[in-house]
């Protein structure tokens, strides 16, 4: 059993860093949370240009947009409350410089820093935090993103301009790391009265972070130009104060190969979503990669339990588990840099476990669960009970190229046992609506977040976005919100992997392969990095040489 390595936060309040928040190893790859080189003096000036494979969809921190395309765009205009270091996974000051908790971890209260203004010129103060957080509550069905940071929340009290509790109806210790998220970027008192569906395209929209928003062309590029007076980043960053660059432009290009093209051919600066398969070469041409193993929930299938369907059977979700050759899936879908999954959460998660054993490909299993289960295999091949064919609804995103490959071995290997899988893809809109109307039987996914409370946000029955799902279970109901419910890390962590172990058990989620973030940056790109969930960080200290 893997057990995670925990620090405490100077402010009084502990947080999980499991020891392996550290870069996957390969040649070529930076250091922890770091660029890939850095030379001598940093060079102000200059204009980046980084390729996304995905439009934002929108600018609103707390509404959901595709993805980790959507977050590294919102990141360089909205800072947090705190950071996560990603060499430690300690919580540290950022606008807010302190912050204790209550005995049983429903109140929190915050001091900002002060002299931190809004790209708007309006000072941030405990006032306007409260409005974004009661903002986010009103909004609730459409501020996905953020919603389920704040849990059971109660009202944020301003004690004066500085200060103000936060408090929780019930038991919150995750809320200094949720406080962290992009999710919960703040938004100027202006930006609050524009109104919510409004505010996507990011017109009229100010933060407090390094950049602010000249121009977003759907499906075409959105371009940041550089705050002046920006002096405020965070401790784990080496430049504090206004970025280096003069402007950001986030080019759409959703072809991988091409922006990998574009990298080679120096017409882009900077790309995301680099293919597994280029990785060796660029690594051939030396150019700079910044890698991060991904924390939080592993790549997998979410299983939905709806009344009658064959999935309403444990017996055949854990047919299920045995059924995968994972192994056969990342080596031909991957590379050594990504893992197999032997947990719910990826192996660098407070509260990941080892459950390996039951993950095994062991297909003679899953056909004696299926066949004691009453499917049998019919004449040509595919199992069926009382005239129904065992025939499942799988719905994902492409949005990482290699799922679609990942999708394929999926279903040939489930077809190997008697099982035929129907595949369903679009946008992220499209998805979450079907998702949540309960229209699949089995969604690809994962999700990243550097704190076992991510399960919560997956699996806990009280959130609307799992209602379709289906899970019921109490004693893994009670797991997570025991874990939530104390601000002691060890312990959460403890109970975190008690809830992933049960998880494993009802085959509520059948783990395939961990995610990791790769980067490629042009060889005179400096100060890129990746934040503790592995996503692009603070463009603060990125600057270009000659």
């Amino acid at each position: 059993m893997r057990t995670p390595t925990f620090r405490r936060l100077a402010a009084g309040i502990a947080t999980a860093a499991a020891a392996g928040l550290l870069l996957s190893a390969c040649a070529g790859t930076s250091a922890p949370g770091a660029s890939s080189s850095a030379a001598a003096t940093p060079v102000d000036g200059g204009a980046l240009t980084f390729a996304l494979g995905n439009d934002p969809i929108t600018l609103n921190p707390t509404a959901t947009g595709s993805g980790n395309d959507t977050l590294y765009v919102e990141r360089q205009l909205f800072d947090s409350l705190t950071e996560q270091d990603p060499k430690t996974g300690k919580i540290v000051p950022w606008l807010a410089t302190k912050w204790e908790a209550n005995a049983d971890a429903t109140q929190f209260t915050f001091t900002l820093r002060k002299g931190v203004t809004f790209s708007d010129g309006t000072p941030l103060t405990a006032a306007v935090v409260k409005a974004n957080f009661d903002d986010i509550v009103a909004n609730a069905t459409k501020a996905l993103n953020a919603i389920t940071a704040l849990p059971n929340y109660a009202g944020t009290t301003v004690v004066d301009d500085s200060t103000f509790t936060v408090s929780f109806s019930k038991p919150n210790g995750a809320f200094p790391q949720a406080a962290s998220s992009v999710a919960l970027g703040l938004l100027s008192p202006k930006s609050l009265e524009i109104p919510y569906d409004d505010r996507a395209t990011g017109a009229g929209l100010s933060g407090t972070g390094p950049f602010v928003l000249k121009s977003y062309t759907k499906n075409t590029s959105v371009v940041l130009t550089k705050r002046d007076g920006y002096a405020w980043a965070p401790e784990d960053y080496t430049n504090r104060g206004a970025a280096h660059l003069d402007t950001v432009t986030f080019t759409i290009v959703p072809e991988a190969g091409v922006r990998t093209g574009s990298l080679s051919s120096k017409q882009v600066d900077a790309i995301g979503g680099v293919l597994p398969q280029d990785i060796a070469g660029l690594q051939a041409q030396n150019t700079p990669l910044v890698v991060r193993a991904n924390p939080g929930i592993a790549f997998g299938l979410s299983t939905y339990i709806k009344e009658g369907s064959a999935l309403a059977d444990v017996s055949v979700r854990k047919a299920l588990l045995t059924a995968l050759d994972r192994n056969l899936i990342q080596q031909s879908a991957l590379t050594p840099e990504f893992r197999v999954a032997t947990s719910v959460l990826a192996a660098n998660t407070p509260g990941a476990v080892d459950l390996s054993t039951q993950l095994g490909f062991d297909t003679k299993a899953s056909e004696k669960l299926l066949d004691a289960a009453g499917w049998k295999k019919g004449s040509d091949g595919i199992r069926e009970k009382d005239g129904t064919k065992l025939d499942l609804k799988l719905g994902y995103i492409a949005n990482f190229n290699p799922n679609q490959s990942i999708i394929e071995l999926i279903q040939q290997q489930l077809k190997a046992i008697g099982i035929t899988v129907e595949v369903w893809t679009g946008t992220v809109p499209q998805y979450l609506a079907e998702a949540s109307a309960g229209h699949f039987d089995l969604a690809y996914g994962n999700l990243s977040r550097a704190d076992g409370d991510v399960l919560r946000t997956q699996f806990s029955s009280a959130l609307p976005s799992n209602a379709a799902k289906g899970y019921t279970d109490p004693e893994l109901q009670q797991d997570l919100t025991d874990q939530l419910a104390t601000a002691d890390q060890t312990k959460r962590a403890e109970i975190a992997q008690k809830a992933n172990a049960r998880i494993v058990d009802l085959a509520y989620y059948i783990p395939v392969v961990e995610l990791t973030t790769v980067l490629g940056t042009a060889q005179n790109v400096h100060g890129i990095v990746l934040g503790a969930d592995s996503r692009l960080g603070s463009l603060v200290d990125a600057y270009k040489t000659k």
